[in-house]
């Protein structure tokens, strides 16, 4: 089960089933950059971090019907992906896409539909094994009031405006916070994040808080 339209946030089993995104496809993949200097992914600085108690910029649309998220943009960081179904792994965490796909983004597909009710999870690599970057390599460099539109199988395209971007330990994950419903249509992209060592990968993840502002 996944959220749905007025359920409670503390009542929800996808809650309590997706405790963070599946971050080990990453580990060992530090990008490295000229002579040997290794770079880091941006993340958004705890100082800066957003809050999501914030009150959308934008007025709020009427939800879609459930349609298949078919293709991701994000003008502000350069994201231009095809998006693929993806759900979660044998301990119950969030997959990405395979990571012969980097530049993918996945899509839960048990769960709400980006456009409809309820909120949408869209996940992807910020890296690759091989160092390269991957689709949510910048995501943390997003602010608010970026845009992001997904185009959807029934042609419509749902546009979505940033209002939190956020960095949390996997230990500290707050589930409830990122995939709870609050009844609108709202979207989460997630990736890996925070502090790195080679033989755990990330240590956390960036999420970031959307809210449907347009259909087009």
């Amino acid at each position: 089960m996944v959220p749905r339209h007025h359920t409670s946030a503390s009542e929800d089993p996808f809650i309590r089933a997706v405790p963070l995104l599946a971050c080990a496809m990453t580990a060992g993949a530090v990008l490295l950059i000229g002579g040997g200097r290794d770079e880091r992914p941006p993340q958004p600085p705890p100082s800066r971090a957003l809050s999501t108690s914030a009150v959308p910029t934008r007025p709020e649309v009427r939800s879609l019907p459930p349609a298949d998220p078919v293709r991701l943009r994000i003008d502000a960081i350069g994201v231009n992906a095809p998006m693929t179904r993806v759900g979660l792994d044998a301990t119950g965490a969030l997959r990405t896409p395979p990571s012969d796909k980097p530049g993918f983004a996945g899509w839960y597909g048990d769960g709400p539909t980006p456009g409809s009710a309820g909120t949408a999870i869209a996940a992807g690599h910020v890296d690759t094994p091989t160092g390269s970057p991957g689709v949510f390599y910048d995501l943390g460099a997003l602010t608010e009031g970026a845009t992001i539109e997904i185009s959807r199988a029934d042609r419509r395209t749902a546009v979505f405006v940033v209002r939190a971007v956020e960095l949390y330990d996997r230990q500290e994950f707050p589930s409830k916070k990122v995939y709870g419903s609050s009844g609108r249509p709202e979207l989460r992209l997630i990736t890996c994040g925070g502090g790195y060592t080679k033989s755990t990968g990330y240590l956390g993840n960036v999420v970031v808080y959307a809210t449907l502002t347009a259909v087009t």
